[in-house]
């Protein structure tokens, strides 16, 4: 018998409720408030008092309103059918909600339970299986969506039968298999998994190391992310991290994409439903919503939403990931789930950390964060979470407690510059403060010198160096003016403007310079150095910006051509005669 209680306290979304049974942390209950269904998760238990947060509005409810518990955690159906779906963070599917706004307890199937999926069987009968391992696969727009043993399924079991090829409804039983202690199991294509508890049906989870090509320079060339790997991006309001987002959802080596848009305002939000189905997969031709799944809350809907949106949106891409793809998971903006759990945390009474967060929000986000990854399945194929997070912090003070906390959790720090957004110098990632703590990594270092060239490392560092030796003697200039300092200085700041023009600028309305290959970055690259390796000989300061200026306009020119093609050999030809006009042998 289900345990049952009554309300006798709300404040806000966060209501008490006392209990006449058992109840669990993180279990959910239904609140009866006059024929609407309230979902409601537990997130502490005190004696009989259970405190659980509402994930729709509170408005009307009354102490004494009755309450029915569960049993179950907050949890996500899995199966066939996500691809291309909007979703809100309870994984209600937002196509068939009715109306103009949301009508609070109206929940939705996530999956289509009435279409057929042609189904393929990929184990036999007798066959000795467990969870995560794959029994089936159906057709799921271009990928092979694999049909798994239930990742609850304790053990390991023997296939006493598996359905031939044929059409059959995500419910359908597919599969029967009997466990060690002689029990019989019947599998559908579908499962639910609690989304606050990590998928773990691999074999194991080594260390990224391979570097996942997103196109941008900036990030592929100074700071690349790895595969499986994890980082974030803060940045005031205005500075591009959307634009930044999309760029990296179309061009990054991804099978699948997840976007959460968490506590976005509507207006953003909308611009998500509109803007990102439009968007051209350069990989397939089609619209890149075909591989991608948006699930969002907005920022006027019940705090608890949101956190829920983050957890779905990483066991949907855990439950991809272990049917061997590469999930490219985008979180906007984590600044917006901090405030949350701040906002719980407060109306607890718990003792607060830095502005009010949280003393263990840098916990909660080393947790989430550590559930991206490379992982190698049972069978010997492998899969990746890759996950990128963007901050928003107020003022764009990066010295605030969620930006802090991210810090010691992500590996790459993305870091937008309000200086960058404002001079047009996009992408607006500052080389700078930002780094990626992946090129300390063995395995990374010696797959680039595998991938690009021996010593790729040690040209990425040199390029940060000479961006940081070029502000220095920028800011020399500006304080001494002109004609203050030696003119080598000018020499070394001009020399770092070709570094920033050609390898950090990018165009992303030209089809040929939004996404940039490794090799052509490794060209590219290559032949800055060279530049920045000469010695130039100048009489006097005047001549040195518009020497170099002509270098960075030819340089841009071959940016925007495509590789290795007449006009780009052409280009090459006039740099070499204009770099030989004033080097010094």
């Amino acid at each position: 018998m289900s345990t049952k209680g009554k309300v006798v306290g709300v404040v806000a979304n966060l209501v008490t409720i006392e209990v006449d049974g058992p109840v669990g942390q993180n279990e959910i209950c239904f609140i009866d408030l006059k024929g609407e269904k309230l979902m409601s998760e537990v997130i502490k238990i005190g004696g009989k008092y259970a405190y659980s947060q509402v994930f729709e509005s509170t408005r009307g409810l009354v102490v004494g309103t009755p309450v029915e518990f569960t049993g179950r955690m907050l949890e996500v159906t899995l199966g066939p059918g996500m691809l291309s779906k909007r979703y809100d963070g309870l994984q209600n599917d937002l196509e068939k909600m009715e109306g103009v706004y949301l009508k609070r307890g109206n929940y939705t199937d996530a999956l289509d339970i009435d279409k057929l999926w042609r189904f393929t069987p990929l184990a036999n009968v007798g066959d000795v299986v467990e969870a995560g391992d794959w029994i089936g696969e159906v057709p799921e727009g271009w990928i092979h969506h694999k049909i798994m043993v239930p990742f609850t399924f304790k053990g390991k079991g023997t296939i006493k039968s598996i359905s031939a090829q044929g059409d059959f409804h995500v419910s359908d039983t597919i599969a029967t298999v009997v466990d060690e202690s002689g029990a019989l199991h019947e599998f559908s294509m579908m499962m639910r998994w609690p989304v606050k508890v990590e998928v773990k049906a691999y074999k194991d989870k080594p260390r990224p190391f391979k570097i996942m090509e997103t196109g941008v320079r900036t990030i592929d060339t100074l700071n690349p992310i790895t595969e499986g790997g994890t980082g974030f991006i803060p940045g005031p309001f205005g500075c591009g991290k959307t634009v930044l987002q999309h760029a990296i959802s179309k061009q990054g080596d991804a099978d699948l994409i997840i976007i959460v848009a968490c506590g976005e305002r509507a207006n953003e939000v909308v611009e998500i439903f509109t803007e990102f189905p439009e968007l051209e997969d350069p990989r397939t031709g089609r619209k890149l919503m075909e591989r991608t799944i948006i699930i969002c809350n907005t920022s006027n809907m019940p705090v608890a939403a949101r956190e829920a949106s983050v957890y779905t949106g990483m066991t949907i891409a855990e439950y991809y990931r272990q049917m061997g793809l590469k999930v490219l998971l985008l979180a906007d903006s984590t600044s917006r789930w901090a405030p949350a759990l701040r906002e719980m945390s407060n109306r607890m009474e718990e003792l607060p950390g830095p502005d009010a967060f949280p003393m263990d929000l840098p916990a909660i986000i080393a947790n989430f964060y550590a559930r991206s990854g490379y992982v190698t399945l049972k069978n010997g194929q492998a899969g990746s979470i890759t996950f990128i997070g963007t901050v928003s912090p107020a003022g764009g003070n990066l010295k605030e407690p969620v930006t802090e906390s991210t810090k010691k959790a992500a590996r790459c720090f993305y870091a937008l510059a309000q200086s960058r957004a404002d001079s047009k110098r996009y992408p607006a990632i500052d080389p700078i403060d930002s780094y990626s703590k992946y090129l300390e990594y063995d395995e990374v270092v010696e797959f680039l010198d595998k991938t690009i060239e021996k010593g790729w490392v040690d040209k990425v560092l040199k390029l940060k160096d000479m961006l940081l030796r070029g502000k220095e003697a920028r800011d020399q200039i500006n304080i001494l003016g002109d004609d203050g300092v030696p003119v080598e200085y000018h020499i070394v700041y001009n020399k770092s403007e070709v570094i920033d023009f050609i390898i950090l600028q990018q165009d992303a309305f030209d089809k040929t310079d939004a996404s940039t290959p490794l090799k052509r970055q490794q060209y590219m690259v290559n032949t800055v150095l060279s530049i920045c390796d000469s010695s130039f000989k100048f009489d006097s300061f005047d001549a040195v910006g518009s020497y170099f200026k002509k270098m960075i306009n030819i340089l841009r020119q071959m940016n925007y051509q495509e590789f290795q093609s007449e006009e780009f050999k052409r280009l090459e030809g006039e740099l070499g005669r204009v770099i030989d006009e004033r080097r010094v042998a």
